[in-house]
């Protein structure tokens, strides 16, 4: 896969919504979050409330809306506020491993200067190419990206996604042709949703 052309990633006549989790104790602490779990702040959980009042300010909701997570704990709690704001089931939600965040391995919920510790040089190879260097017993880039785009074609009707920064920033540099490093620079932002077209990206704020 080359991480500098545009794939046709969302169906035609297929619209994406896009959000990460809301804030976590390990974002307000600086640390990686891969695959382990992290709660979330209060402020987090007012952020997924702006995400459903924003879904309810710009589309249907179902049955004309698809409702998937990543199966990690700080995304399902996200979506289970979102259906609440939404007035629906906040559980009836489906999930997919292939949304979940890259996986940070032995990096995971260290800070950034924990994590260079164990290994100055390899840290900096790895800030050299995230694309294809892997974080110990974890992913690269490239990895996260194939996922991501497999589950992006296999979408069939609108849909609304929770997922996690690194692997939101990957699929929309993706469809936006981006390189890998300008992919890292993106921002996570959280509280808002992102609305996929084809390969258009709109930022939807509160």
């Amino acid at each position: 896969m080359n991480p500098e052309e545009p794939f046709a990633a969302i169906p035609p006549g297929v619209t994406l919504y896009l959000a990460r989790h809301g804030e976590t104790l390990a974002n307000t602490q600086q640390r990686f979050s891969g695959k382990r779990d992290t709660p979330l702040t209060d402020r987090g959980r007012e952020q997924a409330q702006a995400i459903g009042e924003i879904l309810k300010r710009e589309c249907d909701v179902p049955p004309s809306l698809n409702f998937v997570s990543s199966p990690l704990a700080r995304a399902q709690a996200t979506m289970r506020i979102v259906r609440e704001v939404l007035a629906l089931p906040p559980g009836s939600f489906s999930t997919d491993a292939r949304l979940e965040e890259i996986d940070l391995g032995l990096w995971d919920q260290l800070t950034d200067t924990q994590a260079r510790a164990l290994d100055p040089a390899f840290f900096e190879a790895r800030v050299a190419n995230k694309w294809q260097v892997r974080v110990p017993e974890g992913e690269n880039y490239a990895e996260v990206a194939a996922r991501a785009c497999d589950w992006a074609v296999s979408l069939t009707a609108d849909t609304f996604a929770v997922s996690h920064g690194a692997l939101g920033r990957i699929l929309r540099g993706l469809l936006l042709g981006l390189t890998w490093q300008e992919m890292s620079n993106m921002d996570e932002p959280q509280g808002v949703v992102f609305r996929i077209r084809g390969n258009e990206v709109v930022r939807l704020d509160p």
